[in-house]
């Protein structure tokens, strides 16, 4: 069993790749199950994951990233590419915004290694990969979507947003977006050798800088708006890293 492609819906996207059917895939690996659908797409074999897991049941701090990693791996996919909900650290990026991520601040606090039994250190000099980052920008141009020149991602444990003085501090850190999962996900494909690219939905304003308080749904139905046309840049982009 192998894919092309991988695709991994976060928050507010995973109706829509519901729409794409696909064979259910369920790979073993050591740290886990790894379930999916294998969808044939213009001639793409994607591997398509609900970061979340079918309902949205899973938490930030319990997704089994290292499956997902490991089991990427085995399917041998070319790329892997993410939508990420995120919040908004900066002045310019606005609910609705997409950005490519091609950085992160891992404050997340999690053991993120599949390395456990021995000494192993990886370079992280380009923090994502290269091949996935580059297909995504390339998409968002040809599609006519405008994004930063560059993102910072910070990602933080979860599952409840930050504090005021969070947001102010990672905004000074040099964070421009704040999530939960991207970070890990990055460490733990670089470590299994899957590039990975993170396209990121601003969902909200970061604590503060909004006068109105947080809610998931307000989340869910802000990601759900930007949906389409960030799956079109994933597509896009998909279908380039297999012509390249």
């Amino acid at each position: 069993m192998r894919a092309d492609v991988a695709i991994i819906g976060g928050t507010g996207v995973g109706a829509r790749l519901d729409l794409l059917g696909g064979s259910p895939f369920c790979l073993p690996t050591p740290f886990g199950p790894l379930r999916g659908r294998l969808v044939p797409w213009k001639g793409i074999g994607l591997a398509v994951v609900h970061r979340h897991g079918l309902g949205h049941r899973l938490p930030p701090h319990r997704i089994a990233y290292r499956a997902m990693a490991d089991g990427l791996a085995r399917l041998e996919v070319r790329a892997c590419l993410a939508t990420a909900a995120v919040g908004s650290l900066r002045a310019g990026l606005d609910s609705g915004s997409l950005a490519v991520c091609t950085d992160f601040l891992d404050l997340t606090g999690r053991n993120s290694t599949l390395f456990d039994g021995g000494v192993r250190h990886t370079d992280f000099s380009s923090p994502m990969g290269s091949r996935a980052t580059a297909a995504l920008r390339e998409a968002c141009s040809r599609l006519g979507v405008r994004t930063p020149e560059a993102c910072v991602y910070v990602g933080m444990n979860g599952p409840r947003y930050e504090t005021p003085a969070e947001v102010r501090m990672l905004a000074r850190l040099g964070g421009d977006v704040v999530g939960m999962t991207a970070a890990t996900e990055a460490i733990l494909c670089r470590e299994a050798g899957v590039d990975y690219g993170c396209l990121a939905i601003v969902s909200n304003l970061g604590t503060g800088l909004s006068d109105c308080p947080l809610s998931h749904r307000e989340v869910e139905e802000n990601v759900a708006k930007a949906s389409g046309t960030a799956l079109a840049v994933l597509f896009e982009a998909a279908e380039a890293i297999c012509r390249s």
